[in-house]
């Protein structure tokens, strides 16, 4: 059976034909609805799910390179307005807020401008005395173990060389003792390596290049609601070692700044892709970067 509309369009009448009911055609959404849509979920990823970054700097060698393309988790340490795009001004303060382990590699806004992205390793906790003595890290007054091991060897690759070129660098190694060959012939990088354990027990690696200014630093007590950050590669790293100003340091970092915690790679680069030429997107991939976890 069916009903059927009768000849002035508004009157049902019923047929017994044992059909259904005819169901009336979901209207589908225009295009710009549709953008629209789009936006508010990306929006919605983006704030509260997974955030990409990209690495521009070698602050974080050994364990990031430059072209390098993360996720970081945005739950991680809860959700402030630098959660948000544009850091939108519609969260108050923090939010389901968690303070984050030591260890951990996290992006966050970096003082005192709070509207650069940085990436650093969280060193110091609230209340925490953390001192650097002739390159070696001290945690509330005991040494952090350090250990050397072989040499870091990394390619020379283009996007090396267009950050060199753009900080008026005399060497993509950051200087030209540490230039050095591969088997091959190719140009590589050659940096001292260790190993740091911290006292719950994660190691990482970090490069200690020479001995410099920032290798020995005072005594920094961290305050309530703040953590200290610092870089793998700690004699090319702006951190919390040094005063929190533009094109400097970064200071005490204050847990509302963070914005999430590093979670997995998701793409890399050497930097030799061309837009023009789409077979050079994968030549120039670092197919065995993707999927790394941190």
């Amino acid at each position: 059976m069916r009903w059927k509309l009768g000849r002035s369009g508004n009157e049902a009448t019923f047929a017994n034909d044992g059909s259904a009911p005819a169901k009336k055609k979901k209207k589908e959404d225009s295009f710009p609805v549709f953008l629209v849509k789009l936006a508010v979920v990306v929006f919605i990823f983006r704030s509260f799910v997974f955030s990409p970054f990209s690495i521009p700097s070698e602050s974080m060698l050994p364990r990031l390179l430059i072209g390098d393309y993360l996720l970081a988790a945005k739950w991680s340490y809860g959700y402030s307005k630098y959660s948000l795009p544009f850091s939108l001004p519609i969260i108050p303060g923090r939010i389901l807020e968690n303070t984050p382990d030591r260890g951990d590699i996290a992006v966050f806004k970096a003082p005192p401008g709070n509207d650069v992205d940085y990436i650093k390793r969280v060193i110091g906790l609230p209340g925490d005395q953390i001192q650097m003595n002739s390159g070696q890290l001290f945690i509330n007054g005991e040494a952090v173990p350090k250990r050397k091991i072989e040499d870091f060897v990394i390619p020379v690759t283009q996007n090396m060389i267009d950050a060199s070129n753009a900080d008026a660098g005399i060497s993509p190694c950051k200087a030209p003792q540490f230039e050095d060959k591969a088997a091959d012939g190719s140009d590589v990088c050659r940096y001292p390596r260790f190993v740091e354990t911290l006292p719950e027990g994660k190691s990482y690696e970090v490069l200690d290049l020479a001995m410099t200014p920032q290798d020995s630093t005072q005594v920094f007590t961290v305050p309530a609601g703040h953590v200290f950050m610092m870089g793998d590669n700690r004699d090319n790293s702006e951190d919390s070692r040094f005063p929190a100003e533009v094109g400097g340091g970064v200071g005490m970092v204050p847990i509302e700044n963070l914005v999430g915690r590093a979670q997995i790679m998701m793409w890399s680069t050497d930097g030799s892709s061309s837009w023009l030429l789409p077979w050079t997107w994968f030549t120039a991939a670092r197919w065995d970067r993707l999927g790394r976890t941190f």
